[in-house]
């Protein structure tokens, strides 16, 4: 099971030679993969987005779990940038990980092992 951070989608519709077999093969064994509705946000927030840009999230995020912020995940967010100092949607990414007890894919390993509890991948 793995939560998608931000930039793993991203790198992924960039074809991406560093993400694209590791995704694949996620797909291919059918793991579960969940994403937090707080990554749709950054994902279609971008001012340059083009609309076939748009379509291809749009596509990603159909074959995955998207998960909503609810007051559960917003409070252990909450909880993750008081005691780790993590910004507000990387909280709320790292608190959908555990939340769904699944392992956090990302290139931004750097600033998630500061959550000991996380299971990362980096990419």
């Amino acid at each position: 099971m793995y939560t998608f951070d931000t930039n793993i989608i991203i790198y992924y519709l960039d074809r991406d030679h560093s993400v694209l077999p590791l995704v694949h093969e996620i797909f291919e064994r059918n793991s579960p993969v969940y994403v937090s509705a707080v990554s749709e946000i950054e994902l279609f927030g971008f001012s340059r987005l083009t609309d076939e840009e748009a379509f291809e999230i749009d596509g990603i995020l159909r074959t995955v779990s998207l998960i909503p912020l609810d007051s559960r995940i917003a409070r252990l967010a909450a909880a993750l940038r008081k005691n780790h100092g993590l910004k507000i949607a990387d909280s709320a990414i790292a608190a959908t990980a555990l939340f769904t007890g699944s392992a956090l894919l990302t290139r931004n390993v750097k600033d998630f092992k500061r959550v000991p509890e996380l299971k990362l991948q980096g990419a």
